[in-house]
């Protein structure tokens, strides 16, 4: 557990001028016509009077603006101590009026999730403000600002479920208590361990785990980085590893696969200042050793990247590239994809992952992309599982890669040739870098090296 601080300690960790936003309708803690609620729950009223002595707030969420390392953005931070930080209908007004307020002034909304769901005193009517809170969530997707999560102790129930999971980014205290079921309404069974901030990020429903101490800077990368829409395409990256072409088909495979080549680690290190990690499908699944995919700032701009690591990609890995990949088109923010893969992970767990799928929602987003698709081919380009991850119009390779419709050794077995013509079939499916230039496949990225068959420069 972590410590639950008021949620005004908890904004001054973040920014050092909040302003709180006008309680819209007013906030009476108690009284009122219904001062027991619209249930005339018994007693609900000095409840609700008890809980604002009790933390100096009228209600369980505080709603303001403020600047977290210089970007101004509609802060929502829960206050855990009325009345568990449960969302009734005032608090959904205050939720409505602070969503409508960052679209209007263009302003990133960070919900500060400490909640434990809806307040059981008013029922239904407090279940409903779950949806109202979703279609501010949506309003908000749309008009291209973006939205990052929070998540503190305890972060359960129906605000975990629409605040929390439903934001484009999703942080989380250490320790933290997050799940959709609370501590006293699950299995009694039930492992503890599933239910924390740790296991969140590792069923890729969250992006990473934050130290208190770490979060303002974190948060404050954030904010600049999805704030910063660019219409230009990312640059070419400049290759890393060889810079003479390769003679022969199967001398462009082995340095391709040779373990001492450049892999996608290095060209990020290289390309980004520095860059943030978005991590998981929002599926149930990750796959950090396929595919790394983030933003990162190159030559004082936004780009955002989805890059394969040499490895097999699983669905995992695709779902998450697509996420990227509409996260980034929403918010105007050009894109650069990393090349490098054998193929698609191919067993039978890839297949009850839903590998297909996972596949054809990567290429749907690339295809529908309306921000600029840059993309770099660095390894290996095994199949469909590397074209998914292909620019249409916009891919380059550098010396050491390949891009193929099969492997050499597959496209041999389903041929029925021996072992020994593997190499003679790697020549005829013209997968060198140059040959898939001359084809008009791609364009090479090689320095000073001019264009294949052409009188153009093109780096």
């Amino acid at each position: 557990m972590t410590d639950r601080l008021p949620a005004r300690a908890f904004l001054a960790l973040l920014t050092d001028d909040f302003a709180e936003l006008p309680h819209p309708g007013g906030d009476p803690a108690g009284g009122g016509p219904e001062p027991d609620g619209p249930l005339g729950w018994p007693g609900y009223g000095a409840q609700r009077a008890r809980a604002a002595r009790r933390t100096g707030e009228t209600e369980s969420v505080v709603c303001g603006t403020g600047h977290v390392e210089g970007v101004r953005a509609v802060l929502l931070a829960f206050e855990f101590g009325f009345l568990g930080g449960s969302l009734g209908r005032r608090t959904g007004d205050r939720l409505e009026a602070a969503y409508a307020y960052a679209r209007e002034h263009r302003l990133p909304v960070v919900p500060l999730v400490a909640t434990g769901g809806s307040r059981m005193q008013e029922g239904m009517f407090a279940l409903t403000q779950l949806q109202r809170v979703a279609r501010q969530s949506a309003l908000t997707r749309e008009a291209g600002l973006p939205q990052i999560a929070v998540l503190r102790d305890p972060a359960t129930g129906g605000g975990w479920a629409t605040l929390g999971a439903g934001a484009d980014v999703v942080l989380a205290l250490p320790g933290a208590q997050v799940g959709f079921a609370g501590s006293r309404v699950r299995p009694p069974d039930a492992d503890p361990a599933a239910y924390t901030a740790e296991a969140q990020v590792a069923a890729g429903s969250a992006d990473a785990v934050v130290p208190s101490g770490e979060l303002r800077g974190t948060l404050g990368r954030w904010l600049r980085l999805l704030t910063a829409p660019s219409d230009a395409p990312a640059p070419v990256p400049e290759p890393l590893g060889a810079t003479g072409l390769p003679a022969t088909g199967w001398e462009a495979v082995r340095r391709a696969r040779a373990p001492g080549r450049p892999r996608a680690g290095a060209y990020l290190d290289a390309y980004f200042t520095h860059r943030v990690a978005l991590s998981g499908d929002r599926c149930g699944g990750t796959d950090a050793g396929g595919m790394l995919c983030g933003f990162g700032e190159h030559a004082g701009r936004t780009v955002a990247y989805a890059a394969q690591t040499g490895a097999a990609t699983r669905p995992a890995g695709f779902r998450t590239a697509a996420r990227l990949v509409r996260l980034a088109d929403r918010l105007g923010i050009p894109v650069l994809t990393l090349v490098d893969t054998p193929g698609a992970a191919n067993d039978a767990e890839a297949e009850r992952q839903g590998a297909g799928a996972a596949i054809a929602d990567l290429f749907g987003a690339v295809a529908a992309a309306r921000t600029p698709v840059t993309t770099l081919v660095i390894g290996e380009g095994g199949s469909g599982g590397a074209l998914a991850l292909a620019a249409p119009g916009g891919t380059w390779a550098t010396p050491d890669s390949y891009f193929s419709v099969i492997a050499p050794e597959l496209a041999a077995a389903i041929l029925k040739r021996a072992p020994d013509e593997v190499e003679a079939t790697a020549g005829q499916l013209r997968l060198r870098p140059q040959d898939l230039a001359e084809l008009g496949v791609l364009r090479l990225r090689t320095g000073e090296q001019l264009f294949p068959g052409t009188g153009d420069r093109r780096s």
